[in-house]
């Protein structure tokens, strides 16, 4: 569902993403972990067609995002690390939006809304503008407007920054549940404990280079530390 073969990506003469490739099939929860400066917010402005590949090929479902980007983006929802909305625009204005720049249909977009009004608890303040929300209720109506159009795979970054204990279990319930009816989710984060309780893989990235791939308990293997927590796996992992 999700494709990066022989991924290079340069800026100048700086090299933030070295020869990535990575398949990451229908269904899976998958992490992507790194430090900052790794290579993970390129890979995903790569993913979702904000950025192209210096070298080598991205796919989502079957789709080359660089040769097909609109259609491309008809599959995916992406939900940033910092949500931004229109503060002019209430909350059901800006999924009305939302629809429109998807061409859904009146219905299909009047039923989708309310589906996820009702998913995300946004009627209380889904008719209040933009500028009165708090950053759990921006993110919950980010949430909400990126599967609106009930697309295959869903790409997040960071998305349990500024959240409170309540909200954080609702997206960690939401983001298991849309998995295991079939979605695609690419999640990178820097909560090792939301990675470790969630994800069925995960990724490692540094210095742009995959450094490991697979389980939690494959990387207990790899590095020949059982028994020890995904954060103790990750340190050993990435120190310099």
């Amino acid at each position: 569902m999700i494709e990066l073969i022989d991924v290079t990506r340069k800026y100048g003469e700086k090299t933030a993403v070295d020869n990535l490739s990575l398949a990451i099939p229908q269904g899976e929860l998958f992490a992507f972990l790194g430090p900052n400066g790794a290579g993970k917010t390129t890979t995903i402005k790569m993913l979702v067609g904000l950025l192209r590949p210096t070298a080598g090929t991205v796919r989502v479902a079957g789709i080359d995002v660089v040769a097909q980007p609109r259609e491309a983006n008809r599959h995916v929802a992406y939900v940033p690390d910092e949500p931004h909305l229109y503060d002019k625009l209430t909350g059901r204005e800006f999924l009305e939006f939302i629809a429109e720049a998807y061409g859904m249909s009146a219905p299909d977009a009047a039923a989708g809304m309310q589906e996820q009004i009702e998913t995300f608890g946004l009627g209380t303040f889904v008719d209040q503008l933009g500028e009165s929300y708090s950053h759990g209720m921006k993110q919950r109506l980010v949430f909400a407007a990126a599967l609106l159009h009930r697309p295959q795979v869903l790409i997040v970054d960071e998305p349990m920054v500024g959240l409170d204990p309540r909200s954080m279990r609702m997206v960690k319930d939401l983001l298991r549940e849309r998995a295991r009816g079939g979605m695609t989710i690419f999640m990178s984060t820097h909560t090792l404990a939301v990675a470790e309780e969630i994800a069925d893989r995960i990724g490692v990235v540094n210095h742009g280079r995959m450094a490991f791939l697979g389980t939690v308990a494959e990387l207990q293997e790899h590095l020949a530390l059982h028994e020890r927590s995904l954060e103790d796996l990750y340190l050993t992992l990435t120190e310099e």
